[in-house]
């Protein structure tokens, strides 16, 4: 079984790695400046954000139950809740990078408590992670460089100061994301055909009867992508959410059942998926304008 440990705050994971705690609630850490770290083999569920620039490979990273052998120049995220480790190799590495950390009491009281939902990167899964060109390196380094100088010389302005760094990080962080998604449009373009031919499939097979409608988080399974990257793909080369992308297929596949007239509006309802009649009659008049019957009627 799974051995893991309880990260309840950033001094007791300072306190691990040998590093130097400038502040309980939010803290960077500069691995380069830390003596060599031996990885052992220890899953640490933790309780605050955290934001790893992996400048150094010496051992893949366990993220819940999957493990990636990432990139230098890779940015991670973690929420709060999340389950992560190091693969163990009984060696002390020299890590290089950089950790931004930071409590969720830290942003109480503030705007950015309120937003923290934009930045759905937290929960896309870690072979999502954003890989940083130079440019967008030195940008990261540089905010977090003001915030370690920000708790160096701590004074009644500072903690604004700070959530306001943080903030610009994680608005970076969605201007990079954004970049990454641009150049990788081949690769998009190949999961949004998969996505097509995954829900061509599903409404061919007993699947509806069994489950429902397809849902975003289906879609993400099959896809082995987190709910999360996936909605942000979709909208950004799309310009619409996952779960419209996915109703207007879903839409596409109801008319041309209701334009078969050997089967009744009931029995189109049912194979779908649609949970009964008045759900069928509610959801397609909201899509189409009209009810399944008025459609069938008017002969389009």
């Amino acid at each position: 079984m799974m051995k893991i440990a309880e990260i309840k705050n950033i001094r007791q994971y300072c306190d691990m790695i040998g590093a130097e705690t400038l502040h309980p609630l939010v803290n960077v850490v500069d691995f380069a400046a830390l003596p060599p770290i031996r990885y052992i083999n220890l899953h640490r569920r933790v309780e605050y954000y955290a934001i790893y620039l992996k400048e150094s490979k010496h051992t893949a990273l366990r993220y819940g139950h999957s493990v990636y052998d990432y990139e230098e120049g890779t940015l991670v995220f973690i929420a709060p809740g999340q389950v992560v480790g190091s693969e163990e190799d009984g060696e002390y590495h020299q890590v290089k990078g950089y950790a931004l950390l930071f409590q969720p009491d830290l942003l109480q009281g503030t705007e950015l408590a309120q937003n923290m939902r934009r930045y759905s990167y937290f929960s896309y899964d870690i072979h999502e992670a954003l890989h940083l060109t130079e440019q967008e390196r030195s940008i990261f380094v540089d905010c977090l460089i003001h915030i370690q100088n920000e708790l160096r010389h701590y004074d009644e302005q500072s903690k604004y100061l700070i959530t306001d760094y943080i903030k610009l990080v994680l608005d970076f962080c969605v201007r990079f994301y954004d970049r990454q998604f641009k150049t990788r449009t081949i690769e998009n373009n190949n999961v949004l055909a998969r996505m097509e031919k995954l829900l061509d499939d599903y409404f061919l097979s007993s699947l509806p009867v069994q489950k429902g409608l397809p849902t975003v988080q289906y879609c993400a399974d099959k896809l082995c992508l987190s709910a999360n990257y996936l909605g942000d793909l979709v909208r950004k080369e799309t310009g619409i959410s996952a779960l419209k992308h996915i109703h207007r297929k879903t839409l596409e596949i109801v008319k041309l059942r209701l334009d078969d007239q050997s089967k009744s509006i009931n029995q189109v309802s049912e194979q779908l998926g649609f949970s009964s009649p008045q759900h069928f009659n509610s959801w397609f008049k909201k899509m189409e304008g009209k009810t399944p019957n008025e459609y069938r009627v008017q002969g389009y």
